[in-house]
């Protein structure tokens, strides 16, 4: 199936199947959830899943594999809410480390989309990793750094340290080292990319654009 894009009916869906909070109601109308939100989101993957594997031919492109559940996981939160207003589609390796591992993620929720690379939640190891390669100038950093640098699509994100644990390293060293954990993230506050059907070329550009540093991961990765 090609691409016929995403709708406001998705958020809709999602919205309302939130508010209800009911298995009922969602049983009633999982017709309503596959029509606008799993096929289209399974009709982007397939169109992604080329230049996915071009980027890392170890990447997951099983659509049923990398679209987020609607119902959430309320066994250690006190929201109990059972579903969730905001779906998205992530492409890595190896699924059992879905919330550790480097990953391409694209997601829309009730205010607008976002897209980009990096951990939902680095372990603190890869962090260790990172900062080692980061302080002696590996070549993947060196590599990751110049076209983080050079480009203004994608802002880096992630808690950052309440204070500096290298205070001789530069500014733009620092951003990289005092995080938590890190990712690097494309916003959109409205719905005009995501319910454009030109989303999977911009989406493709992208992630192909964020080669270098989606390689430098997988070398912090590699060093575990």
């Amino acid at each position: 199936m090609s691409f016929n894009g995403i709708t406001g009916d998705a958020l809709r869906f999602l919205f309302e199947n939130r508010m209800n909070n009911s298995k009922e109601w969602y049983d009633a109308h999982k017709a309503d959830y596959k029509e606008y939100v799993h096929n289209p989101f399974t009709e982007l993957i397939n169109e992604l899943a080329p230049t996915m594997l071009e980027i890392d031919s170890q990447l997951i492109t099983v659509p049923s594999k990398l679209i987020s559940r609607v119902r959430r996981d309320t066994r250690f939160t006190k929201d109990k809410t059972l579903y969730r207003d905001n779906v998205w589609l992530v492409f890595l390796r190896d699924k059992s480390l879905m919330s550790t591992a480097p990953c391409f993620w694209f997601g829309i929720d009730q205010k607008g989309s976002s897209y980009g690379i990096g951990y939902y939640g680095a372990e603190p190891a890869s962090m260790a990793n990172m900062r080692d390669m980061i302080v002696n100038r590996h070549p993947a950093f060196i590599m990751a750094q110049k076209y983080y640098e050079a480009q203004d699509k994608f802002i880096i994100g992630g808690e950052m340290y309440k204070r500096t644990k290298f205070p001789d390293q530069p500014e733009n060293i620092r951003t990289w080292l005092d995080r938590k954990n890190i990712y690097f993230e494309s916003v959109q506050n409205n719905f005009e990319l995501a319910f454009s059907k030109e989303l999977p070329e911009v989406l493709k550009k992208g992630f192909k654009e964020l080669k270098p540093i989606y390689d430098f991961l997988c070398v912090v990765e590699s060093r575990i």
